[in-house]
């Protein structure tokens, strides 16, 4: 049985661990079978990035901060093999950011990009997250957390469904 989490993470400013939403989907054997999303308070009240996802401090202000919505989550990623999110690097950083931030364990777990997934699977250039979405026909309500969480795991399952298998 495949278990596997998408992960997607919008903040409210430059600095890492600004995280102000976060969105998660869990995967089985192909099939969503869980979707969480949480607003976050961030360490701090500038929020830059307002445009983008429309997220403002007035948004957030009464939300739980990290370290209590990742106790959530962390129950909710048990037994996952991996996370997937487009354009890894930036959600992990975010993570690790967060993490170390609110003095906690990062989770060892290995990302999948499906930036990467889906230039090596389809040669989709451009490989924005809206690109991939139009290729696959995917809904998208682009720079909301738990929409591009979804997608990612669209892409994922889609991927799978097309011979890619983890760690193969």
């Amino acid at each position: 049985m495949t278990r596997f989490a998408a992960i997607d993470f919008e903040t409210a400013n430059n600095a890492r661990d600004s995280a102000c939403a976060v969105g998660v989907v869990i995967v089985e054997d192909g099939r969503i079978v869980d979707r969480l999303h949480a607003l976050i308070r961030p360490p701090s009240r500038e929020f830059v990035f307002t445009h983008i996802h429309g997220l403002s401090w007035n948004d957030v202000k009464g939300a739980q901060e990290f370290d209590a919505v990742w106790a959530g989550l962390a129950r909710a990623l048990a037994g996952v093999e991996f996370l997937a999110a487009h354009n890894a690097p930036f959600d992990k950083g975010v993570l690790g950011a967060c993490c170390e931030t609110y003095d906690l364990a990062a989770p060892t777990l290995p990302f999948v990009c499906t930036v990467r997934l889906a230039r090596a699977q389809w040669d989709i250039r451009p490989t924005r997250l809206p690109d991939v979405c139009r290729y696959l026909g995917l809904d998208l309500r682009h720079h909301q957390a738990d929409s591009d969480a979804e997608a990612c795991a669209q892409i994922v399952i889609a991927a799978q469904a097309g011979g890619w298998r983890y760690g193969a």
